[in-house]
């Protein structure tokens, strides 16, 4: 049985992605640069806002200066409409809970972002107070894997004996690289790609109390 969880927040967490990528497509496509879903995906997925700006104008997005900023202000303004959990998450945590086993959240989005989306869902947020990680604050978003280490020097447990739930290979990658296993939610087909970087993949959040010896 694992000792302790720390679990990416968008795309495993909450449902926060479909609209973060419509918003990006947009900026993009005003910007010079249109790209369709898997596209985006490939260059962009489990990473951070300034990352994405950086290879957005390596690949010819003409963006203003004061993207970023600009960017997650309508970001957040966006998620505030309404972000849902993933399906069955709290049964993930409530069998987390009734076994005793300590959860985090790291993320590469900023910390007002995780305040924004699973803010809205009270019985989480609970569960989570002082528990939320960004690698943005670190200095150190993955695929580094400082914020899983910090995440577990948090709960007090041998990175060794955690395990990371991700949904994006960058986020496996930083899994790996912090000596953790990492099994990798894929619920829309992102299961090979996952693998590949050591994963071990899943596609629905009722599966996971058994994988995680609950």
């Amino acid at each position: 049985m694992t000792a302790a969880v720390i679990f990416d927040c968008d795309g495993v967490l909450v449902d926060s992605e479909p609209a973060a990528f419509a918003l990006l497509a947009e900026d993009l496509a005003r910007h010079g640069l249109p790209m369709d879903h898997d596209e985006m995906e490939a260059h962009f997925l489990g990473g951070t806002i300034p990352g994405a700006a950086a290879k957005a104008r390596a690949l010819g997005a003409d963006l203003p200066a004061d993207w970023v900023h600009d960017f997650y202000e309508r970001l957040y303004d966006r998620l505030a409409l309404g972000t849902p959990l993933m399906p069955h998450v709290l049964t993930v945590v409530e069998a987390l809970d009734a076994a005793g086993i300590p959860y985090a959240v790291g993320s590469n989005g900023s910390e007002r972002k995780m305040q924004v989306t699973l803010g809205q869902h009270p019985k989480l947020m609970a569960r989570l107070k002082g528990r939320l990680f960004s690698g943005q604050t670190l200095g150190a978003p993955k695929p580094a894997p400082d914020l899983y280490l910090h995440a577990a020097r948090e709960l007090g447990v041998e990175p060794r004996r955690c395990t990371v739930i991700e949904d994006s290979p960058t986020g496996a990658r930083a899994a790996r690289a912090a000596g953790m296993v990492c099994f990798g939610y894929a619920p829309n087909g992102r299961a090979e790609a996952l693998a590949a970087e050591g994963a071990l993949p899943f596609s629905d959040m009722r599966e996971l109390p058994r994988l995680l010896g609950l």
